[in-house]
This record gives structure tokens, sequence and C-alpha cells, in this order.
């Protein structure tokens, strides 16, 4: 698997990965977490391609999700900034303009294939880089946000684009952070066919910057991930994320604030800072999963982005088809274990904010599951597909 952490590494060392994926018993799991605008820029002249807008059922993009109310004197992600009423506004209203939008990635129709097009940020996670000085991973996270959407379609990456805005441009700053997108490229191996650095004086605080990235593959059409074969009994299987990744950091940062920790400070009972366990960049899934596919048996892919596994994983599932998660049944980072204890967050708040420890659950027959588990993949059975609707646990 291709990850790259920052002084935070997930220990599976002590868990057994079994070949047989069935409901785990109640006992405790735990592990450690871990171009100067008009004047000139780094675009190749390409043909024009229309843009593709993603609304994702209360995912990130344009909104970020929060969960139901949350009483007493916990944290939501609403009172962190985020209002869900807003985006689902939005929603409603750019789905009268663009009827179809929707999922992880768009398909365009190209001969006997799609290209399957992403787009995003890396959210306020900027603000703790700017704090941290971590800059030479930020762009991993911004090729991982774009690249782990296409791939849930079964494409292939082909190539990258990214957007860096700044009111003054800092030279050796955005080198560092350029070459995040470089390495991320190449974990995805995909290639950074261009960019524009744009230098827009007074918008920006000074010594801050802003990204965005797009990414396009191919699937054949044959070969597309939709979803529309899910049955009852398919099993749930999780990769296992390297922290907090790119999303849910509104929320992050004001807990921050409330425990009166800095960054600096260890995580209770680990080696790692906080800072260090919340820089950790986003796992790189396209690889990994790119030959998990080639072997057959998944019939559905989610990436676990804003909205958890409540709004992300009922997504990919046909009509009448719902999720039970096993509750236990993989190691949860302690990162979330102390944002939780520390924001006072309810349960449900925490699992439609944050991946707890998953960043990718693909939707396989029991024979690709037990495949998988039995090859020595980092990953774990988490639940499996029943009749009904939404996300339960148990």
């Amino acid at each position: 698997m291709n990850t790259t952490t920052v002084g935070a590494h997930l220990d599976t060392s002590k868990y057994a990965i079994s070949p047989y994926c069935q409901k785990p018993n109640t006992s405790s799991v735990s592990a450690s977490t871990h171009k100067f605008y008009c004047l000139s820029n780094r675009h190749t002249p390409l043909p024009l391609i229309s843009r593709k807008m993603e609304t994702k059922n209360c995912s990130k993009n344009r909104i970020a999700c929060l969960a139901s109310s949350n009483h007493g004197e916990g944290l939501t992600y609403k009172e962190a900034g985020v209002d869900i009423d807003a985006g689902s506004e939005l929603v409603r209203r750019i789905a009268k303009m663009a009827p179809g939008i929707g999922g992880f990635g768009g398909l365009f129709p190209l001969g006997d294939s799609y290209l399957v097009a992403g787009t995003d940020g890396v959210g306020t996670k900027l603000k703790l880089a700017f704090e941290t000085g971590i800059h030479d991973t930020i762009g991993i996270d911004l090729v991982a946000m774009s690249v782990n959407d296409i791939i849930t379609s079964g494409a292939k990456p082909l190539f990258f684009l990214d957007y860096y805005a700044t009111s003054h441009l800092d030279v050796d700053l955005a080198e560092k952070v350029i070459k995040g997108i470089v390495d991320g490229c190449q974990q995805s191996d995909c290639a950074l066919l261009g960019g524009e650095t744009a230098e827009m004086p007074d918008f920006y605080a000074n010594g801050e910057y802003d990204l965005s990235g797009f990414a396009v593959g191919i699937v054949k059409k044959e070969s597309v991930i939709n979803g529309k074969n899910i049955s009852v009994g398919d099993v749930l299987i999780g990769l296992p994320s390297s922290g907090v990744h790119s999303n849910g950091f509104s929320l992050v940062r004001r807990v921050l604030a409330k425990s009166g920790l800095s960054l600096k400070d260890k995580i209770p009972g680990e080696s790692v800072t906080l800072g260090e366990a919340l820089m950790a960049p986003t796992v790189i899934y396209v690889k990994q999963v790119l030959n998990i596919i080639s072997k057959g048996g998944i019939k559905g892919i989610a990436h676990i982005t804003g909205g958890g596994f409540t709004d992300n994983i009922p997504r990919v599932f046909p009509e009448g088809l719902g999720a039970r998660i096993y509750n236990n049944s993989w190691p949860v980072p302690l990162v979330f274990k102390w944002i939780q204890k520390a924001g006072n967050i309810e349960d449900g708040e925490m699992k439609r904010t944050f991946n707890m420890g998953i960043g990718m659950v693909l939707v396989a027959s029991k024979e690709a599951a037990e495949r998988i588990l039995s090859e020595g993949e980092i990953a774990y059975c988490i639940g499996e597909v029943i009749n009904g609707d939404g996300v339960s646990y148990q």
C-alpha cells in the first residue's frame, strides 16, 4: 500500500487478519494513529474539457456533513462553521441546472471507455500546514482527494492538474507544495500535466495560499464499477486510513482550541505530536485498489471522506439495500479517540464527520473478500450488505 506518513504509523502487527469475514466479538480494538496569473503559468495547452461538479449527498467539495443533533456541551461540525442546510440548498439548486451530476467522479463517454474526472481541495487542513510549517506533504493530500474519488469507478488516473494561489509568491514555499503534488502523482502513477500559479495581492493573508486539483482517469465501459450488482450478503472490506486525511478539520481545529493543547503537544498515550498525527497525508489507494479490482469480485467502492460511513457507503448501493457495520472490527487510530474525548463529540457526529480509521470501503462478493483478506492486504472485514436503507452499527 502506498502510504506516506509524518511521524505517525498504523501498527497492525498485533492484529490477526482473518481470511474469513465474520462479525467480531465486542472486545475493544485500538491502534496507533496515526505561476504568476496573467504573466506566466504552468499550463500545457489542452482541448476544452467540460467541467464536472460533484454533488455528494452531504459530502465534501460543496458541502461537508455533520451528524444529527448533538446535545449538551459536545462540539458539532455545524458549530465549527459547516452549515449543512446551506450546503443542501446549494445542491438542490445545482441539480435543477445540471441534472444527472453526482457520484464520486463524473463519467464522460469516449468510444468504448469512460473518462472519469474529479476535483477537490484540502480544506482547512491548510490552516494546520501554516501553523506547523509542514508544506511538503499537503500536495499529496491534494492529489489523493481527487484520484481516490475517480478510482471508485475502477478508473486508472491518467493526469492531474493543480491550482496554487497566494497573495505574494514565495518561490521556496511553493516549491515545497508542488513537490508534494509530484510525489502524489508518482504514488498514483499519473502525470502532472500542468497547473496554474496565481499571485493575487491582498487576497490571502501573508504567508498563506490556497490549493485545488483536478484529475482525469479512464475505464472501459464494460469494466466500470457502479454498484448495480451489489446484493444482500456481499461483504464490506475496509482499507485503513493514515488518520484524519483531508476533511473535518474545521471541527478538529475547534477541538484543538477547546483542549488547550498545542500542535507541538503529544497525543495522550502516543509518541507523536498532534501536529504530526493531524498532518499525516491522505493515503493514496490507487495502486492497491486497482490491483484488487483486477482480480475480480469488486462490485462497489466508497471513498470515505466528508460524511463518513453514514453518507458515503449508501451512495454506491442500489435502492433497497443498506450496510451493517461491525463495531470493533478495525483499529480506530488514537487521534480520533482524542478528538472525540477532547471535544465531547457524540458517536454519530464522529461517524458522519470523520473516516474513523477507514479511508476506502470495497463492496465485494464473499469469495473476493476471503481472497483479499488471505493475501496479506492490510484490510478489515467491517460489515455486510443487508436489506434496508442507510447504515446501521452492531
